[in-house]
């Protein structure tokens, strides 16, 4: 009997991804047309944020900011919990889609997650998509709006040394050519880099790469055509692919976490290696039987939970917060 590339996954998420793969057969992204793949990712964000949404209680605020030179401004959400400090630390917030999807509301769930549990404010950036604008538009936009933030830090109100970056998938791709840029061009300084399952290899040859074929979410297939958009016939630079970034020295702490069943399990792990190397403090996490994004498919399953107390401990610990009373050893965090 053949077996599913879904048999060694963590029961809880299997569940949700097996609902997907009933309405959409190969999943969203097996969608052939750019435009319908949008238009249902949009859906699905928009179903995920109502109840986010209803319960949220940080404000958000939606701003333009001058984006690079000779190009539009770049679009951001401001969000901040109910009782601010002054001088707060906080959140650079880059979202993912594989630099050809998404917008401020696709990952605004998890946005508001951090700004309540962190109490820290956070600024999410959108940027321009492939293949409409390929390489280096998103990280054009992105390094533009961290500028923007950094510049802006007294009437933000917040620490600027203590401005975290964090992205996930693209986003975390983002995340790090972002700071490498800062590093480069002696910009806004870091202090924290949380790049979850980054997409930071153009090539396609690891492990992983070829064995997650057709699992519903992110996979060989997709990742391959989403790499061809954003290239453009380009060959890649640091900024495009992070793993093949000539020098990481000097970069902040970095946390890279991912699924033992993502396509980015291999690439990711050398990047940990490679930032190790380059004498870069970084804390890898390879998460058993975890798909890519699962969190975002089963936020209520234990490993989602168990993931984001993880995440949210460690950036406590980077950005020197002190445990809310209620957030005792691996209790306290919600979905």
């Amino acid at each position: 009997m053949k077996t599913s590339q879904l048999d060694g996954l963590d029961p809880e998420l299997r569940a949700p991804l097996e609902a997907l793969l009933g309405n959409y057969p190969g999943g969203v992204y097996a969608i052939e047309d750019l435009a319908e793949r949008r238009r249902i990712d949009a859906l699905h964000a928009a179903q995920m944020n109502e109840a986010v949404k209803a319960a949220q209680t940080c404000s958000t605020e939606d701003v333009q900011v001058p984006g690079p030179t000779g190009c539009a401004p770049v679009p951001l959400r401001i969000y901040r919990p109910r009782n601010l400090q002054p001088a707060s630390p906080s959140v650079f917030f880059i979202h993912g889609g594989g630099m050809c999807l998404g917008d401020l509301d696709y990952e605004h769930a998890t946005a508001v997650k951090i700004c309540e549990e962190l109490g820290v404010l956070v600024v999410s950036s959108g940027y321009r998509k492939a293949p409409e604008h390929p390489h280096p538009a998103q990280v054009d936009d992105c390094y533009a709006a961290l500028c923007w933030m950094s510049d802006n830090a007294t009437s933000l109100d917040f620490d600027p040394e203590r401005l975290t970056i964090f992205g996930g998938s693209a986003g975390g791709n983002l995340a790090l050519a972002t700071a490498l840029r800062a590093r480069d061009l002696a910009g806004p300084a870091l202090a924290y880099i949380m790049a979850l399952y980054p997409m930071v290899d153009h090539r396609h040859t690891t492990p992983s790469a070829h064995q997650i074929t057709n699992i519903g979410v992110w996979d060989r297939k997709t990742n391959i055509e989403a790499w061809e958009w954003f290239l453009a016939g380009q060959t890649p630079d640091g900024y495009a692919a992070p793993l093949h970034a000539a020098d990481l020295t000097g970069l902040p702490p970095t946390f890279i976490d991912v699924g033992t069943a993502d396509a980015f399990r291999d690439e990711d792990i050398a990047l940990a290696q490679r930032l190790l190397a380059a004498g870069v403090p970084t804390e890898l996490h390879v998460y058993p039987g975890v798909y890519h994004a699962a969190e975002h498919y089963a936020p209520d399953a234990e490993a989602a939970g168990h993931m984001w107390t993880v995440r949210i401990r460690a950036l406590r610990k980077a950005l020197h917060i002190q445990p809310a009373p209620t957030d005792t050893e691996g209790h306290g965090h919600h979905n």
